[in-house]
């Protein structure tokens, strides 16, 4: 499948400055530590206001971040790795709906390169890690800062997003992980639309719809989030586990999301919308032990 193909850093960057005008810096390297950590460490340093989008991407990182904090693994031309800033205008309290919003727009994007007949193998799970039939197949990294010095308002923030998205080694990886791990490749295999995309494709997709939604929340704000998610929730309807620091928090149903992008779980004593934890689907009939 030659659109799998990594181009050179060059390229790719040359590709993605000519096809992404409105992003004020396009960068491209052979390799870094972290690109979210790279991005960071710029809006907090740059004096203009009003300076992004930015969009940094590696071939390989050495310190590649997830949620929590976690490391992962990752292998030169066997994931896509990137990152984007954005100026967003929104109030503090509504910070952590970025981060199911990320998810909802790559979901959409990836979506978009594969035939209608199979979206629906192609979702969310809350808040923001990308399945194809329920095999992990992208995580996403979301974090926010101050933009420098130069605030323009008290709602300025500069939200960085990074997304990881396996092409190849997904075999591998499922075994070595004891999980069920996707990648681009089985999607293409699987779907004659997807092998159309070429990489640069991808990038320009994802980059473009974490543009787009972010500036659609800043001008008509939160309400349409539930149902948007809606579309690509991969949980809804589920018997899940809700875990945070090796400890059961929560075993129910889950409901979607509210305006907060908060996780909506229905169990014994009612609904409750959870801001953390990991999910795990619960087969039926098991207990609820940790």
């Amino acid at each position: 499948m030659s659109n799998l193909a990594f181009p050179s850093p060059d390229q790719l960057q040359q590709a993605l400055t000519q096809a992404l005008p409105a992003f004020r810096q396009v960068t491209w390297c052979e390799h870094t530590d972290s690109t979210n950590a790279d991005l960071l460490n710029r809006a907090r340093t740059t004096q203009q206001t009003l300076a992004r989008p930015w969009l940094h991407g590696a071939h390989f990182q050495h310190a590649g971040r997830g949620r929590s904090g976690r490391t992962w693994q990752n292998r030169a031309g066997a994931n896509l790795m990137f990152s984007c800033a954005y100026d967003i205008f929104t109030p503090t309290h509504q910070l952590p709906t970025l981060s199911p919003l990320a998810g909802i727009a790559v979901a959409e994007a990836l979506r978009s390169r594969i035939d209608p007949a199979n979206q629906h193998r192609l979702t969310l799970k809350w808040p923001n890690d990308i399945w194809w039939d329920q095999a992990k197949l992208a995580g996403i990294l979301t974090e926010v800062t101050r933009a420098g010095t130069a605030k323009s308002s008290e709602d300025h923030h500069v939200v960085i997003v990074g997304i990881g998205l396996n092409i190849e080694d997904a075999r591998a990886l499922s075994q070595s992980l004891n999980r069920a791990v996707a990648d681009w490749s089985s999607v293409c295999s699987q779907d004659r639309e997807a092998q159309k995309a070429s990489l640069s494709d991808l990038v320009i997709d994802i980059a473009q719809n974490w543009r787009n939604i972010y500036s659609d929340i800043t001008r008509n704000g939160f309400n349409a989030l539930p149902e948007r998610y809606a579309k690509v929730d991969g949980l809804l309807g589920q018997h899940i586990n809700v875990i945070h620091n090796d400890r059961l928090l929560h075993a129910g149903i889950a409901k979607g999301i509210n305006i907060m992008g908060q996780l909506l779980v229905h169990g014994p004593n009612g609904e409750t919308a959870l801001s953390l934890g990991e999910i795990s689907i619960r087969p039926r009939g098991a207990s609820n032990q940790a």
